[in-house]
């Protein structure tokens, strides 16, 4: 979720790895004979799944538009192109709720899921962990503020930036990032989830919410008419797939498919029914 400076664009593409495969179950193909007394090669679009059949997706569901909790049901963008994707791969899709800061740690240690989708955005210090697929969803940030304060759009990049300010922001997310790296003498204060740093900015805890672009409009038009967009950045963050470095032949797969959802027009679909 989120990356750096106003303006940045982020780079980084999809990370392959040629390391060995991993995991509590496997694909649907098996090891290829061995050739030259080598280690076993894997053949073309096999890979380790937490479960047979199944692709454990984990999420964070708090950050409408695209993971929410409905009751018990996961709904918004990524819920939905992670079916999409599962249904590409002959798979079930399955949900498994992890805060945002723990999902990369998760995918790298193994055992609870096979990949994170939950609008993560691809960058260095995460690529040390994971690998990451090719982006589906280029991102922006903005910055929100309860109307009838004294930060406003004409004031707010000096106004944000001053000693007793505090920026409410999601743990781990670039938001977080952003909001320290352009507002450093405010005091940069993280949540666990969006809904908390939100509910902290209404009750006066903070003066701000720095997130997602999309989220934050998101929040506006649902929850929080009474505040307001001050700042927004054009940051070109790219929301990606994070895949165990252990399991190269699912991120593949995982590629695969989201050209094929690229070209069928899915993604835009998707887009447009939740990011419009």
């Amino acid at each position: 979720m989120k990356f750096n400076k106003v303006a940045a664009v982020v780079a980084c593409g999809a990370l392959t790895a040629a390391l060995g495969l991993f995991g509590c179950s496997s694909g649907s193909s098996e090891p290829a004979e061995q050739q030259g007394g080598s280690e076993p090669a894997a053949e073309e679009g096999s890979y380790t799944l937490v479960n047979d059949g199944v692709l454990t997706v984990a999420t964070s569901p708090d950050f409408p538009p695209f993971e929410n909790l409905e009751g018990d049901e996961y709904v918004g963008f990524d819920i939905e192109l992670a079916k999409a994707i599962a249904e590409q791969l002959g798979l079930e899709c399955e949900f498994t709720t992890i805060q945002f800061d723990g999902i990369v740690p998760a995918i790298q240690a193994g055992g609870q899921a096979d990949v994170g989708i939950s609008g993560i955005t691809v960058d260095p210090e995460r690529a040390e962990s994971v690998d990451f697929t090719d982006p589906y969803y280029i991102a922006d940030q903005s910055v929100a503020v309860m109307k009838g304060g004294d930060v406003t759009a004409d004031n707010a990049a000096d106004a944000l930036n001053a000693e007793g300010m505090i920026i409410a922001v999601q743990s781990g997310t670039t938001g977080e990032t952003f909001a320290q790296e352009n507002f450093p003498n405010a005091t940069i204060q993280p949540y666990g989830n969006a809904t908390d740093a939100f509910a902290a900015m209404q009750a006066g805890q903070a003066n701000a919410v720095c997130m997602d672009k999309a989220v934050v409009e998101k929040m506006l038009a649902e929850a929080y008419t009474d505040a307001e967009v001050v700042l927004s950045a054009a940051t070109g963050e790219e929301y990606a797939v994070a895949v165990s470095k252990d399991n190269p032949e699912l991120l593949a797969a995982i590629n695969e498919a989201i050209a094929t959802l690229q070209e069928d027009g899915t993604i835009d679909d998707l887009t447009a029914q939740f990011l419009a």
